[in-house]
């Protein structure tokens, strides 16, 4: 695997629930969006969208309803609408392979990611006195390119974090999850989004300073 792979990893191993939709061509490769319904312990399921490529998939054939095992990288890029930029996140899939009837996958839902904060830790308490931390993590790719992803983390690991600076190199090992919101626009039309980031299991820090030295 290239280097520059090894640093965003993603799993997702659920059911279609959507046909395939046409996003963009890029030098005659056509690339499609089919949403994935994803399992969690106690919960219906995150649905998120798997960004496809039709060299590897046939797009004529029925996905509706299958299960599906897509691996490769959680990636963004900024939508502008509304006169705003708009995050879109997508797993940009590398492998793909229909899973038999019977067939079982151990992690259904894993991401490991190598990047470095980019925003200051967002550290707050809910209502019921729960700990949490929201935090922009740049992961570079090839061509001076980053993706930012949004991620979220509980507990002590939001203690932990909230107290880590911008530049900071972060290790993450978690889950991709979805979440709806309510979003109200300029007429007062409340309208429901969803969102998607990764919810931190794991999260190692490197600080700058260290990281450059060790080069």
């Amino acid at each position: 695997m290239e280097p520059l792979f090894k640093n965003n990893q993603a799993v997702l191993a659920g059911e279609v629930v959507s046909q395939y939709q046409f996003s963009h061509e890029v030098f005659g490769e056509g690339f499609y969006v089919v949403y994935l319904k994803v399992a969690r312990l106690s919960e219906a399921g995150d649905v998120i969208p798997i960004l496809v490529s039709d060299r590897l998939v046939d797009i004529q054939e029925p996905v509706l309803g299958r299960r599906l095992e897509a691996k490769g990288q959680f990636r963004s890029y900024n939508k502008h609408e509304e006169n705003q930029n708009h995050l879109i996140l997508s797993l940009f899939a590398r492998e793909v392979r229909f899973l038999e009837e019977d067939e079982e996958c151990q992690k259904p839902n894993s991401i490991y990611l190598d990047g470095f904060i980019c925003k200051p830790p967002v550290y707050r308490m809910t209502p019921l006195g729960r700990e949490i931390a929201d935090l922009l993590v740049a992961v570079n790719r090839a061509y001076g390119k980053s993706d930012y992803i949004p991620c979220i983390c509980w507990g002590r690991n939001a203690r932990y974090a909230g107290n880590l600076p911008v530049g900071t190199r972060v290790s993450i090992y978690g889950r991709i999850q979805s979440r709806e919101y309510q979003k109200k626009l300029n007429d007062q039309t409340v309208i429901t989004k969803t969102a998607y980031e990764v919810s931190i299991s794991k999260m190692e820090s490197q600080p700058f300073q260290q990281m450059e030295a060790n080069q």
